[in-house]
């Protein structure tokens, strides 16, 4: 598997197919692996004619394990996005992320619009702006000695995600304490790329998708229906929105 380094952080990530590119970007826990090539993403859409390029953010997968909650700011993860198209030569993309991948996706479209064709945000809503990452029970959760010590239903849900993915429950833990602020609704309403918000009707996590696409003037919603935050990442009705979307942008 390719990687590159940024600074002090090894990068891992894949690269497959031929056409314009997409450069995927996963959710907090998972790898690229397990969001974007186990649900049919990559063979999806290399099938469709495009270049498929995911990334494994710092702290997760293959790419290096850090431990201060400041090296995850969102921000900052971002930029490791930019810096792997400007490794692989790439002027623009477009950029789809899911969960933790949507927030990354976009402070990247905030701090290099030039960067982005367009955007997909997979699993995130109102809360992008309206409310922070996850929350304290989360890092509990992750911190407790075994499984069987965590009783809060959220927590528990993420941790056993956690061990499924072989994460590095440490650097999870630093990861959702360094997420950092909602971003600015002036930042995200001055967005000009085509952008889509795609999120489970039954997603309790990501807030209203319509309400965050009132503000941005090229946004619009793709509800996948009976999906909730977990189940929607491999829904075909996620998949045909998608390739939809990308076929009519611009």
């Amino acid at each position: 598997m390719p990687s590159f380094r940024h600074g002090p952080v090894d990068i891992a990530y894949l690269d497959e197919g031929e056409g314009e590119p997409i450069v995927l970007v996963h959710g907090f826990a998972s790898n690229k692996e397990v969001n974007w090539v186990a649900p049919g993403w990559v063979t999806t859409l290399t099938r469709a004619g495009r270049r498929a390029i995911a990334l494994d953010n710092r702290g997760h997968g293959a790419s290096s394990k850090l431990y201060a909650p400041a090296d995850y700011d969102r921000a900052r993860m971002a930029e490791d996005v930019r810096a792997l198209l400007d490794h692989l030569g790439i002027a623009r993309a477009d950029v789809m992320g899911y969960s933790m991948g949507a927030r990354i996706t976009a402070n990247l479209a905030v701090a290099h619009p030039d960067r982005l064709r367009s955007a997909i945000l997979g699993g995130v809503g109102k809360r992008l702006i309206a409310g922070g990452g996850l929350q304290e029970n989360v890092v509990e959760a992750l911190d407790a000695r075994s499984i069987d010590e965590v009783t809060d239903p959220q927590g528990y849900v993420f941790r056993r995600f956690a061990e499924q993915t072989k994460s590095d429950l440490r650097a999870l833990a630093a990861c959702v304490k360094g997420g950092g602020p909602p971003l600015p609704r002036a930042e995200v309403a001055a967005l000009k790329m085509p952008l889509l918000i795609a999120v489970g009707t039954k997603d309790t996590i990501a807030g209203s998708p319509h309400e965050l696409a009132a503000l941005i003037p090229q946004a619009r919603v793709l509800a996948i229906p009976d999906r909730d935050h977990m189940l929607a990442v491999g829904d075909r009705v996620y998949k045909n929105g998608v390739l939809a979307f990308l076929r009519d942008r611009p």
